[in-house]
């Protein structure tokens, strides 16, 4: 795999100029051959870290102490570049793969506007984090070699505004001001700051205290990947000729990492009778609304049936099951038997991997259903908190007895565009917890985690009465099952090889069926 350049100078020494620092703004396309099977591992282990970068900002305050600890595991697990002053032949290896896979994803990630949306905030938030682990050295070196030549002032002159930056400079003190830098850079470059009055403003020139500057640097880095995706889509048709890199690509647009609910250990084991009473308590708003819209109408378009109908068979339902559960259904409708067996029956056959390709189809991730397929009119597939009416969510909340302090936190989420994160603020406040203590992901995680809440469900006991330890009493059983849970749950959580491996043996397969 070539990606070609203008910029012959790279190719003298790719190592010097590519890869001598850390970190970098991704200016220049890799110059060189890679395998097929190099294309996607890179592109799985850099999609798996950004999916991480994402829980994480949901989960912890970003840049804090956790959330720095568990990111830079993830760096060392995925053998990404975490250390400023390392060096060798294994830090260069490192670096590469950080260069080369970011294009890649570049590739896959410029195809629509959302998609575009999601890659660009992932990859900003790692380069915050990335930046603000170099050294005052490195920053600066950092910035020249990216043209953005700001140069820290004297202390003469930091002495003679000391008073004036500790004022308008938030967080700054007489102590701090003498203990770290300032930047004197054009006040249009730093827009932001000014706009929130974080900066001392004279004659044209901000000045910036060190701990802010990554303010500039992300500006310039989302402003410039910005324009390369728009770029990059144009070479869209290009790149989708060869017949090798267009099905990985859109499988890797598509794809989701960590758990996707397709081993049915519990099949049969929801009943048809339970499902109205778990969609109250159990279900997630996407879910929910579907289930509520089935019901009234006793009709679903497609995209709402695919949507529904994987969530029930993630969460238990049985390919027997989910066919009287939607012939019933239909036809209290509009629609007879006869109509429903030859009409409707065949895609729920095909959903459980009964018929056409016998693809076993998974439940749709929260990522899938944010960005894909948006509903049009007479829809009800889609993400309520992405898609719907701010009014219209307000009122839906409001039936569903959420409290308008909760509401107004929601709403909030949701005009930042925190959509998971309004999802698992609807879930803390319709359980009664004040930490959901997981990074919500996907409807049927969701599900789970609220039958953990709820108790466990009948299943969990079931589990713990069939446990060989019997005469240990009931809550010796208790506590084996709950170690057993968390000892396999942490187990899936410390192995991001068996998922890597995983994923790309799903991509390897779905390139031969293509």
């Amino acid at each position: 795999m070539e990606f070609p350049s203008r910029r012959r100078k790279f190719a003298i020494n790719p190592q010097k100029e590519l890869y001598g620092l850390p970190l970098q703004f991704y200016g220049q396309p890799p110059l060189e051959n890679i395998s097929l099977t190099e294309f996607e591992t890179f592109a799985v282990e850099r999609l798996k870290l950004l999916k991480t970068v994402e829980n994480l900002g949901v989960s912890y305050v970003k840049l804090s102490e956790q959330y720095i600890k568990k990111l830079d595991s993830e760096f060392k697990n995925l053998n990404f570049p975490y250390r400023v002053d390392s060096s060798g032949p294994s830090e260069y290896e490192k670096r590469r793969k950080d260069h080369i896979s970011h294009f890649i994803l570049r590739l896959a990630y410029c195809q629509t506007e959302d998609l575009r949306r999601w890659f660009i905030q992932q990859e900003v938030d790692l380069m915050r984090y990335r930046f603000n682990d170099l050294n005052p050295k490195l920053k600066l070196e950092f910035l020249h070699k990216n043209n953005l030549q700001y140069d820290a002032i004297s202390i003469e002159e930091k002495r003679a505004l000391q008073d004036k930056l500790i004022n308008s400079s938030y967080g700054v003190s007489g102590t701090t001001v003498e203990e770290q830098d300032f930047y004197k850079v054009p006040f249009q470059d730093a827009l932001d700051l000014v706009r929130t009055r974080k900066v001392y403003l004279k004659a044209g020139y901000v000045y910036i205290p060190q701990q802010d500057i990554v303010t500039i640097v992300l500006n310039d880095f989302r402003t410039g990947l910005s324009k390369a995706l728009a770029l990059t889509a144009r070479s869209l048709p290009a790149v989708h000729s060869d017949e090798r890199l267009q099905p990985l690509l859109n499988h890797l647009s598509h794809s989701y990492l960590g758990q996707d609910y397709s081993i049915q250990k519990n099949v049969g084991k929801i009943s048809l009778e339970q499902i109205d009473s778990l969609s109250g308590k159990s279900f997630p708003l996407c879910m929910r609304q579907l289930h509520q819209s089935l019901r009234e109408n006793h009709h679903l378009r497609h995209g709402g049936r695919m949507q529904y109908g994987l969530f029930l068979k993630g969460i238990g339902l049985s390919l027997e099951q989910a066919l009287q559960f939607w012939r019933l259904e239909f036809i209290r409708g509009k629609v007879d038997a006869d109509k429903f067996d030859k009409a409707y029956a065949y895609s729920i056959r095909h959903m459980f991997g009964k018929e056409g390709k016998r693809t076993d189809y998974t439940p749709f991730s929260c990522m899938k259903v944010i960005m894909s397929n948006p509903p049009s009119q007479g829809d009800h597939h889609g993400c309520p908190f992405r898609h719907c009416d701010p009014e219209l969510l307000k009122q839906k909340l409001q039936s569903y007895k959420v409290s308008p302090n909760g509401i107004t936190q929601i709403l909030d989420l949701v005009k930042g565009m925190h959509y998971q994160l309004a999802c698992q603020k609807y879930f803390e406040l319709t359980h009664n917890v004040e930490d959901a203590n997981f990074s919500l992901s996907h409807p049927n995680q969701y599900f789970v985690e609220s039958q953990k809440v709820l108790g466990g469900g009948k299943d969990a006991k079931r589990e713990m009465v069939d446990t060989p330890q019997r005469s240990q009493g009931n809550t010796a059983l208790k506590n084996s099952a709950a170690a057993r849970e968390k000892a396999a749950v942490t187990a899936s959580d410390t192995n991001p090889s068996q998922d890597l491996d995983e994923m790309a043996e799903d991509l390897d397969l779905n390139f031969q069926d293509t």
